[in-house]
C-alpha cells in the first residue's frame, strides 16, 4: 500500500463508488441503533469519506472527523458543505493520537476499521483518554464471516476473511484497554455494533 499514508490500518480502504451506498442506505438508522444521542460532542474516528460523519453532524452538537488520509477528509468536507453542515472539524492524524487531536467528547464512533487496528487495546486506551466521564465508544464492524458470503451488488465485499473479528474478540480487546462493555446490536446485513463506556463512571 505504497499510496497509503504511513500508519494506515490494513483492510480499511474506502470502497469503489456505488456499493458503499448499497450497504449503508440508512446511516442515520445505524447511529440510532448504537445509541448516538443528540446535542453531544462526537469524534468520528477513521471517518473516511464522511458517509457517517454527515449524519452524525446532523444529529449532534459538534463532530470532529479524524482520519490519517487527508484526501478522504477533503471528500468528507465537500460532502458536508454540499449539505449545508458546518459543525464539523476535519483533522488529519493517527487514530492512536485521538486524545491529542480532539476531545474530551461524549461519544467516539468508528465504523469498518477496527478489524484493521494492529494494537486494539492501545486504541481502546487512547479512546478512553478522549472520552468525558460516562462517555461512550461505539464500534461498527464486519461479522467474522467468509468474504465470499458478504456480497453486495452481486460481488464479495469487505475486508479479507482473515482480518475479520467476532463481537467477542472485539469486546475482549476493548475491555483489555480499560473500557466497559454495555451493549451489542445486530446491524444487518453483515455488521454488528458494540458499545462501551468509560470505566470511571
Amino acid at each position: 500500500m505504497a499510496d497509503r499514508p504511513q500508519g494506515f490500518f490494513e483492510g480499511t480502504e474506502m470502497p469503489t463508488a456505488g456499493w458503499w451506498e448499497a450497504l449503508w442506505p440508512d446511516p442515520a438508522g445505524v447511529l440510532t441503533a448504537i445509541g448516538l444521542r443528540s446535542r453531544t460532542d462526537v469524534i468520528d474516528l477513521c471517518s473516511g469519506d464522511g458517509w457517517f460523519t454527515l449524519q452524525i453532524a446532523k444529529t449532534t452538537h459538534h463532530v470532529w472527523a479524524i482520519d490519517i488520509d487527508p484526501t478522504l477528509l477533503e471528500i468528507a468536507r465537500h460532502r458536508l458543505v454540499e449539505n449545508g453542515v458546518t459543525n464539523c472539524d476535519y483533522i488529519t492524524g493517527d487514530a492512536y493520537d485521538i486524545a491529542k487531536l480532539a476531545g474530551p467528547v461524549d461519544f467516539v464512533f468508528v465504523a469498518n476499521a477496527f478489524h484493521g487496528v494492529p494494537d486494539r487495546g492501545r486504541l481502546a486506551q487512547a479512546v478512553g483518554a478522549a472520552l468525558k466521564p460516562k462517555g461512550q465508544f461505539a464500534i461498527v464492524n464486519w461479522h467474522n464471516r467468509p468474504r465470499e458470503e458478504t456480497r453486495i451488488l452481486g460481488e464479495p465485499r469487505g475486508p479479507k476473511t482473515e482480518l475479520r473479528i467476532s463481537p467477542e474478540e472485539t469486546i475482549k480487546s476493548v475491555e483489555a484497554g480499560g473500557l466497559k462493555f454495555t451493549k451489542l446490536v445486530e446491524i444487518p446485513p453483515y455488521h454488528y455494533g458494540v458499545v462501551f463506556q468509560h470505566s470511571d463512571t
